[in-house]
């Protein structure tokens, strides 16, 4: 199996690319489920951008908390 530097990159840009879609796809049915609670109209109330908006800050908050975490025991 050919270990070159540059299959060792596209495959790393290829989990990580891989990592953000399933994070976008956690985040989306978290926030979603938790903000929306009717069936949603041509825009979102502004009550629901703003939870919509707090919920994803939140997350990505808390994925960076954890993913230091992870980093910190790694060494």
């Amino acid at each position: 199996m050919d270990n070159s530097p540059e299959l060792q990159r596209f495959l790393e840009q290829e989990k990580q690319k891989a990592m953000v879609s399933e994070m976008v796809g956690k985040l989306t049915n978290e926030c979603w489920d938790k903000c929306i609670t009717g069936t949603p109209g041509s825009k979102f109330s502004s009550s629901e951008s703003a939870c919509l908006t707090n919920c994803a800050q939140r997350y990505m908050d808390l994925s960076m908390l954890i993913m230091k975490k992870f980093q910190s025991m790694q060494q």
